[in-house]
């Protein structure tokens, strides 16, 4: 499948979303919801959304999928970085919660310009996405995202403030945006690595980090962070969830509850964050 193609099918796949369907979600919490129920989720919610192309560059381009709250006043924007899967419906999942808490949510395709195979149900191949995610310049990625950060301000709903979420490797590129980018308002960090002590000097945003307590390979990277970002009067706020995974928000139901109640208290904290630090 080509470039091209991708990009046509991304506004093919707008009538999966069903954003025109006004019917309840069942079971819908004011959670996100997990990867099992994302699609229904999706296909339920009374909330707009679209697909859109994204100049990023010479040559480059960035498809994004934006869900507007339902709202009379303008709203701020908050970016959705994709796990190493790439953007799945669960990820699009998340933007719509996002959205029916408040804000312009933009979930960005960074593999669309790697061709990575996409089957019936808009799921991208996890192997090849996997594969070619290890493979994105990071400067690429994050010259991406303020682009797309840029566009998504500029819409005639938003305000000129952004903030941006992400998940495991989005996790890991939401907080590194931080120190890429001097116009990010605030960072959330689900389950992600922390950048290298010697970069984090150049963050300004606030910084939430909420993390499984059973996943030592991520957490070993936290208190090197949280020293360095103390002692430069950086706020990052950090959240262990005991007994919690990797990648509790997607699989809610796993390790005998202590995903589900990860979730319960990490996503108010996510709103309450965006809320505090975005206009």
């Amino acid at each position: 499948m080509t470039v091209r193609d991708r990009i046509i099918g991304a506004f093919v796949l707008l009538l999966a979303c069903g954003c025109t369907s006004t019917a309840p979600v069942a079971g819908q919490n004011g959670l996100p919801p997990d990867a099992e129920s994302a699609l229904e989720r999706l296909n339920s919610s009374p909330r707009h959304a679209e697909w859109a192309v994204v100049r990023t560059g010479d040559g480059d381009s960035v498809r994004v999928f934006v869900v507007y709250p339902e709202t009379s006043q303008p709203a701020p924007v908050v970016l959705v970085a994709h796990e190493i899967y790439g953007l799945t419906s669960w990820v699009r999942g998340v933007a719509d919660q996002l959205a029916a808490d408040g804000f312009i949510a933009i979930a960005p395709d960074l593999l669309t310009m790697k061709d990575v195979p996409v089957g019936e149900d808009g799921e991208p191949d996890r192997q090849q996405a996997t594969q070619q995610i290890r493979s994105l310049d990071v400067a690429g990625v994050h010259r991406q995202l303020s682009a797309v950060a840029e566009w998504g301000m500029a819409l005639p709903a938003a305000t000129d403030s952004y903030g941006i979420v992400g998940y495991c490797w989005g996790g890991s590129t939401s907080f590194r945006h931080a120190v890429e980018s001097d116009d990010v308002d605030a960072a959330v960090v689900y389950y992600g690595s922390s950048p290298d002590t010697t970069l984090l000097g150049r963050i300004a945003a606030p910084v939430l980090g909420l993390y499984g307590g059973d996943d030592e390979r991520v957490n070993a990277t936290i208190p090197a962070a949280k020293r360095a970002l103390d002692a430069l009067g950086r706020t990052y706020d950090v959240h262990i969830f005991e007994g919690a995974g990797h990648g509790f928000l997607r699989q809610q139901n796993g390790r005998d509850g202590a995903n589900m109640e990860a979730t319960r208290q990490a996503w108010p904290l996510t709103i309450e964050f965006f809320r505090k630090h975005l206009n």
